[in-house]
């Protein structure tokens, strides 16, 4: 898979993505990573990209041009390089909530283009030409859409073949499922005067996964009855068929 971002910050996208696992994995080969400076393209000599909005307001609105500009050039690169046309996807606020269904389906993807907004926003004009969807990564506003690209891009690339060392890293995660990770616990066995539950000394591999899977319900349950809810009705879904 290759993601690339558009940004006004390539560097400091550069310096997140070159770290731990995606960092590892992009110098394995396993994930292509390009991060593109959209003042680049701006056609104005102060390279501004940005203006007041129209119709009055507070702040000031990324204009339509540079952006565009950006995304076509980028398009163009990773044709070049052998990929399929990039979906696009612009980090917006009013976007479609980030879950990790939606993380399957862009990982299913061969190339991403993501695209990070400033100040008031993004001309609206841009985002109709080129976005094939807006994501947020929720109910709340950022200084800059590079966190919620960084989010969308480290969330997509640990469910790529290769970056995590077996499915299994990522099957049992919260959310993954439809569930809350059951609670994990390493050496010592006694911390702190908090044990270890006996269950997981066993070596019951099956009562094992029992309880996990017992202890996912029951923290999904109380923590987040919204995702339970869903998840029961799936359960009955598949049973009725």
């Amino acid at each position: 898979m290759r993601i690339d971002i558009a940004t006004l910050f390539p560097e400091m996208c550069e310096r997140v993505l070159s770290e731990s696992i995606i960092g590892r994995a992009r110098q394995r080969g396993y994930i292509e990573l390009a991060c593109h400076q959209i003042r680049d393209y701006t056609t104005n000599r102060q390279k501004q990209v940005d203006d007041y909005p129209y119709g009055g307001g507070p702040g000031m609105v990324m204009q339509a041009q540079p952006i565009y500009d950006c995304c076509v050039d980028v398009v163009r690169q990773v044709e070049e390089a052998g990929h399929a046309r990039p979906h696009v996807v612009f980090m917006t606020a009013a976007g479609t909530p980030l879950t990790e269904e939606k993380c399957k389906q862009l990982a299913q993807k061969d190339s991403l283009l993501l695209v990070c907004g400033h100040y008031e926003g993004i001309d609206e004009r841009v985002i109709e030409a080129l976005a094939d969807e807006e994501i947020s990564i929720g109910d709340y506003v950022l200084t800059g859409g590079e966190l919620a690209a960084l989010v969308v891009a480290d969330s997509v690339c640990r469910l790529c073949p290769g970056v995590l060392s077996s499915p299994e890293g990522y099957e049992e995660e919260s959310h993954y499922s439809g569930l809350l990770e059951y609670p994990q616990y390493s050496r010592p066995e006694e911390w702190n005067g908090r044990r270890v539950p006996e269950i997981l000394l066993s070596g019951h591999h099956a009562n094992i996964a029992k309880w996990r899977h017992e202890q996912a319900l029951e923290r999904t349950r109380t923590r987040r009855p919204d995702l339970y809810e869903k998840y029961e009705e799936k359960s009955m879904a598949k049973i009725d068929k």
